[in-house]
C-alpha cells in the first residue's frame, strides 16, 4: 500500500515537467526611419534626408515626403515597416490652436530590408508618400503605422489629434507641420434647410442682447477671454518605428473531431490526452490498493 501510494504522487509531477517550454520571440525590431521632403520636380526641398523628429520641424507644407531606413541597420527577412503621411483641417495654424481636427488625406508605404541605405545611394528609386496641399489651417503628419486616425472606431482606425483634450495622435509620430494662411470653410450641408409649413405658425426669432457694450469693451465684471494660447507641450516625435504587428491566418485551424475528446493545451505541446492518461493510471492504481487493502483485512 505505501509503494503503490508513493508511486501515485509521483506520477503527477513526472507527467507535468515536460508542459513548459520556451516561446521564440520574432526576429523584427524596430527601425530608425529617415525623411526628406521633394518637389514636383522631384528635387529636394529643405534639409536633405534627416532623422530628427520634431512637432514643428518643417518650414515647409510636404506636400510629398521620401522615406527609407536609415544605414547600418540589419532588418530580417519579412519585416516590413509602415510610414504613413495624413493630413488634417484645424481650426488654427499651431498645434496650441489646431482645436477640431478632420482627416482630409492620407498615404502609407511599407518598408523592408531592401529600402535600408546603403553606399550607392545615388541610383536608387526610394518610395514616396504624398497627400494633398492643405489651402487653410492644417496639419500634416509624418508616422509608423498604418493607422488612420479619422475618429472611426474598429480595426485600423485611431482617435483624431484634439490639443485641448491632449489626444496627442498619431502615435509613433515622426516629425510633422503646422501652418495655413486662413480659417478652413465648413462645406456645404448635405441635409436641405426644411421649409416651414402653411400650417404651422412661424414663432418670430428671439432677439439676441448683444454682450459687449459700445465701444468694444466687456461687461464690467467679466473676464476678458486670453489673447493667446495656454502653453502646453507638443506631442512626441521618434525616427524609431515599430514592425508591422503580424496579423492571424485567413483561415482558421480546424477544430477538434467530435467524435473524440478536444485537445485543449496547458502547454506549448502537451496535449491534454497524455496527462488524461497519466491522471487514469494513477486512478487505476490507487483503486488497486484499496482492493488489495481490503482483501488482507478479511483474510
Amino acid at each position: 500500500m505505501l509503494a503503490t501510494t508513493a508511486f501515485a504522487t509521483a506520477a503527477v509531477p513526472l507527467l507535468g515537467a515536460g508542459v513548459a517550454s520556451a516561446t521564440t520571440t520574432g526576429a523584427c525590431e524596430s527601425a530608425t526611419v529617415q525623411y526628406r521632403i521633394v518637389g514636383a520636380d522631384g528635387n529636394v526641398v529643405g534639409a536633405d534626408w534627416t532623422s530628427q523628429g520634431g512637432f514643428h520641424s518643417w518650414d515647409t507644407v510636404p506636400g510629398s515626403v521620401q522615406v527609407r531606413l536609415a544605414p547600418g541597420q540589419t532588418v530580417g527577412e519579412g519585416c516590413k515597416y509602415p510610414v504613413s503621411l495624413a493630413e488634417y483641417t484645424t481650426e488654427g495654424p499651431n498645434w496650441y490652436v489646431s482645436g477640431h481636427q478632420s482627416l482630409v488625406d492620407k498615404a502609407t508605404v511599407y518598408l523592408t530590408a531592401d529600402d535600408v541605405a546603403g553606399t550607392d545611394d545615388a541610383k536608387r528609386t526610394w518610395q514616396k508618400l504624398s497627400v494633398k496641399t492643405p489651402d487653410c489651417y492644417g496639419q500634416i503628419d509624418l508616422y509608423g503605422d498604418d493607422i488612420t486616425y479619422d475618429g472611426k472606431t474598429g480595426e485600423g482606425h485611431g482617435p483624431v489629434p484634439y490639443e485641448p483634450d491632449n489626444v496627442v495622435t498619431p502615435y509613433h509620430l515622426i516629425a510633422a507641420w503646422n501652418g495655413g494662411e486662413r480659417p478652413c470653410t465648413p462645406g456645404p450641408s448635405d441635409s436641405p434647410t426644411p421649409t416651414p409649413s402653411e400650417s404651422t405658425p412661424t414663432t418670430p426669432a428671439t432677439p439676441v442682447t448683444p454682450t459687449t457694450p459700445a465701444g468694444g469693451q466687456p461687461p464690467e465684471g467679466t473676464t476678458p477671454p486670453p489673447t493667446s494660447p495656454k502653453p502646453s507641450t507638443t506631442p512626441p516625435t521618434t525616427p524609431d518605428v515599430p514592425p508591422l504587428a503580424s496579423t492571424p491566418p485567413a483561415t482558421p485551424e480546424p477544430s477538434p473531431s467530435d467524435s473524440g475528446p478536444p485537445l485543449a493545451e496547458t502547454g506549448a505541446s502537451a496535449p491534454v490526452g497524455t496527462l488524461a492518461g497519466g491522471a487514469a493510471l494513477v486512478v487505476a492504481l490507487g483503486a488497486g490498493a484499496v482492493y488489495a487493502s481490503r482483501r488482507a483485512r478479511r483474510s
